[in-house]
């Protein structure tokens, strides 16, 4: 599997069908995109949380072009909205995948129960859930959803409550899950699949402007993610190319860009 070195994150440069195959196994998947990446510079426990992922796909062409642009090219683009479907899709007639629900309003989380269930011909998504504003601050709800999920019986955590607060809350109760195995943070993925938000059509995506197509759907909420953070974003793109770009965590992290390295050299094989 190859790595790609973006700022201060490794990202696995892998296919969709190479990663559903490794997830027979399970592990943590992590969709990083501009935001996160943004994030990445300003919150060391989220940096330090990223690590840990089994699997850091790329969820944004904008990443891509990036990437090409600094000569370490990513195989494919793997969003967490894409991933998702793809996933239950694949392992539908797979007795051993159950598939707790997280995240979203109780109505959508529930549509999107349904509406998954239905196509899958088969209940893979065997209970869902809506936490209250703020759960993650509150120990004794996220207690109580520990316990939903282990009783459910659900073998994979889909959970889509915006990051960082999805990354971090798996990490913090992953090992109190007694049956979970695969473990995806897909962000808005519930509404999609619930039909209450309308994905952009795959053309605007394949060219890059799905970012685009969400900020004039959802310009009050989207409008600092994506304008804000574009500047900074490229000014610390185009130091990498320099060579000048400079970790603000360096230490315990093993995927630390080198700074004395042609940055073709910042493509690794891992096995």
């Amino acid at each position: 599997m190859r790595k790609v070195n973006l700022l201060n994150l490794t990202i696995h440069s892998i296919t969709m069908l190479e990663l559903l195959e490794r997830l027979k196994f399970g592990g943590v998947v992590f969709t990083p995109n501009v935001d996160h990446l943004m994030k990445l510079q300003r919150n060391q426990d989220f940096y330090d949380i990223y690590q840990d992922a089994d699997y850091r796909v790329c969820d944004s062409k904008i990443l891509m072009y990036v990437s090409n642009f600094l000569g370490t090219p990513i195989y494919e683009k793997i969003s967490g909205s894409d991933l998702f479907p793809a996933f239950y899709t694949y392992y539908r007639y797979d007795k051993n995948i159950k598939i707790f629900l997280l995240g979203s309003e109780a109505q959508v989380v529930r549509m999107a129960q349904q509406q998954i269930n239905l196509k899958v011909g088969r209940k893979i998504v065997v209970a869902s859930h809506s936490p209250s504003f703020g759960f993650e601050q509150n120990e004794q709800e996220c207690q109580e959803i520990v316990e939903m999920i282990n009783q459910s019986g659900a073998t994979v955590l889909a959970i889509g409550v915006g990051a960082p607060k999805q990354e971090m809350w798996i990490a913090k109760y992953r090992n109190r899950l007694n049956h979970v195995k695969t473990f995806l943070a897909i962000g808005a993925t519930i509404s999609f699949e619930a039909g209450i938000i309308q994905r952009s059509p795959r053309w605007i995506s394949e060219m890059g402007f799905e970012w685009l197509y969400r900020l004039l759907s959802e310009p009050k909420r989207l409008w600092k993610r994506y304008i804000l953070d574009a500047i900074p974003f490229f000014w610390l793109v185009i130091q990498q190319k320099l060579q000048l770009y400079k970790n603000p965590w360096p230490t315990n992290n093993q995927n630390k860009v080198s700074h004395t390295q042609p940055l073709v050299n910042n493509v690794e094989n891992i096995k």
